[in-house]
């Protein structure tokens, strides 16, 4: 516990945030940060406590915290809520909260831990009793900002393609016999739920959510052998998007892609479609969507209100230096 609370894991996630690296005090200060983390734990100490510090930052917490916004002032969460009442964890505005929600909270949370004990898990078995290196690269040296983006983007493509191809092919699948079990279990767990609300990111059948959830979450850094840093940044990327896109709130950070796919994850609970599932179909209804095309519209409406006034403003400074020139002229 000593690892999670020290200052060096702290600054690993905070100090990206909350500081700028324009200058190379900041870039210095922080190597030596990384470096004392290095240094003083172990590998898999540090990547461990690298990852509660995350979950714990940008999933737990804030999801807790809109889950007792949700239950505790269901008048003032009703306004922002995608389904109104129903979008609530109790369904009603004036419905006490249940055991069902309180066990959906519950083991969310869990599912969230087991991730960190089977992470654990995979790290012991490669390092201790395989002796290969680790799925996760912590190392003194730094990635650099290209190779940061390189991780994030081909680890988010690896994500949502194992997420998409396991939720299609294998937990809304009757007809294989190895996935019929998994899908029932899919369906009287998650798919019990009315609509999302926070902390059911992680809410599903233990067995599922390894095979739906950690499985694409993980195996990316597994795969790309992501560096420490990166993997933060991909780890916090992902827990921001959980907490956002299943809180069932209208108001999202980012309008556009958060709000696509909190719109997707309604319609998928709701109705229980399979053309909701992955980052494709997100995309693909709101290239669809009348919104998205009314700002399209809206979009080249400004840029030809922009051409014309170019074009006038050209015109103008056109006709000032010929009334000049012709001024200049009859002086003459």
């Amino acid at each position: 516990m000593d690892a999670l609370f020290s200052l060096p894991v702290i600054s690993l996630v905070l100090i990206p945030a909350m500081s700028s690296y324009a200058t190379s005090l900041n870039i210095i200060f922080f190597y030596m940060t990384w470096s004392t983390l290095v240094l003083s734990h172990s590998p898999i100490r540090v990547e461990l406590a690298g990852t509660i510090t995350v979950r714990l930052l940008f999933f737990i917490l804030p999801s807790l915290i809109f889950f007792l916004f949700d239950i505790l002032t269901p008048s003032a969460a009703v306004i922002v809520k995608a389904q109104g009442e129903a979008g609530l964890p109790s369904g009603k505005k004036r419905g006490m909260i249940r055991a069902r929600e309180l066990k959906v909270a519950g083991w969310s949370l869990f599912n969230v831990l087991l991730g960190l004990v089977l992470q654990s898990g995979i790290e012991y078995l490669l390092v201790k009793i395989l002796g290969i290196r680790s799925a996760v690269k912590v190392s003194m040296r730094l990635p650099m900002p290209w190779e940061i983006g390189q991780g994030l983007i081909f680890g988010l493509l690896i994500r949502e393609g194992v997420t998409y191809v396991i939720h299609r092919y294998i937990l809304h699948n009757k007809k294989l016999i190895i996935a019929r079990t998994l899908t029932q279990w899919h369906e009287s767990w998650y798919h019990r739920l009315r609509t999302p609300f926070p902390l059911t990111a992680h809410y599903d059948h233990p067995i599922t959510w390894i095979i739906g959830r950690f499985i694409p979450s993980f195996l990316p850094a597994m795969l790309l052998r992501m560096h420490m840093i990166t993997y933060v940044i991909f780890l916090s990327t992902m827990s921001v998007e959980e907490t956002f896109a299943y809180s069932g709130y209208t108001v999202m950070p980012t309008s556009f892609f958060l709000g696509g796919i909190a719109r997707r994850i309604d319609e998928h609970l709701l109705k229980k479609e399979k053309e909701t599932l992955g980052l494709g179909d997100d995309l693909e209804a709101e290239f669809n969507s009348d919104e998205f095309e009314e700002k399209v519209m809206q979009a080249l409406e400004s840029s030809k209100q922009k051409i014309r006034e170019g074009t006038l403003r050209r015109r103008t400074r056109a006709r000032k230096r010929s009334s000049i020139v012709e001024e200049h002229l009859g002086r003459s």
